[in-house]
């Protein structure tokens, strides 16, 4: 009888253990699956990612264009991430009147416009995805005048305006125009982007920036 027993048990014990070890065996082949596919979709969303910066490197490079292939209009500044438009702009004290401008200047300043429409709408036909912000940023000299940051603001509508009269309108579903000011660097303290002539510092800087939403092929 104590033999039936210690055979009956050693049998249930063998199958127990059986047992264990193909619920063991499952769990691990799981788990391998479970990994296997977690890499997958690591790999895949690795690929994914990283087409998606050098479509973005692309777009962002592509802006390099105004400054190589159109350097008389604008002047690129890496450290700012910005371009100058390379052209001199002369207001009187205190003025932002586009009408008092030489008409050689207001003729470059149109040209810079016609190239910077052209740009985008190259840019996003090829990829209609892509969204532009076009920042454009009035300064202002050092000449006493008390207002000079608002001026620089109004100085940078102007230019706006002037573009929408002679047909250059980007304010459209690809690209987004903000105006701002950055006045004649007296609060900046740094002298960022500041010409030593002060006269130049009458000028206007672009900001354009790529706004990738979906990045298609």
């Amino acid at each position: 009888m104590a033999k039936e027993s210690k055979s009956f048990f050693w049998a249930s014990y063998a199958d127990l253990m059986t047992s264990l070890f193909f619920v063991m065996l499952t769990l691990f082949i799981v788990v391998i699956i479970a990994l296997n596919n977690a890499r997958i979709d690591a790999i895949e969303q690795t690929a994914e990612l990283q087409a998606k910066i050098d479509k973005a490197d692309e777009i962002n490079n592509a802006t390099r264009e105004l400054d190589t292939q159109h350097s008389q209009y604008f002047q690129y500044f890496p450290e700012f991430k910005k371009h100058k438009l390379a052209v001199t702009v002369s207001f009187r004290s205190g003025s932002a009147d586009m009408n008092s401008l030489p008409s050689s200047t207001k003729e470059d300043l149109r040209t810079t416009g016609k190239i910077l429409q052209d740009f985008i709408i190259k840019t996003t036909q090829s990829n209609p995805h892509i969204q532009y912000l076009l920042i454009i940023e009035g300064q202002a000299s050092k000449d006493g005048y008390a207002y000079n940051y608002e001026l620089s603001y109004q100085r940078a509508l102007s230019l706006k305006k002037f573009w929408e009269d002679n047909g250059l309108n980007f304010n459209d579903k690809n690209c987004e125009v903000l105006i701002c000011g950055s006045g004649d660097g007296r609060l900046s303290g740094t002298g960022l982007m500041r010409e030593s002539t002060e006269v130049l510092n009458q000028r206007f800087l672009i900001h354009i920036l790529p706004k990738p939403g979906k990045i298609g092929d």
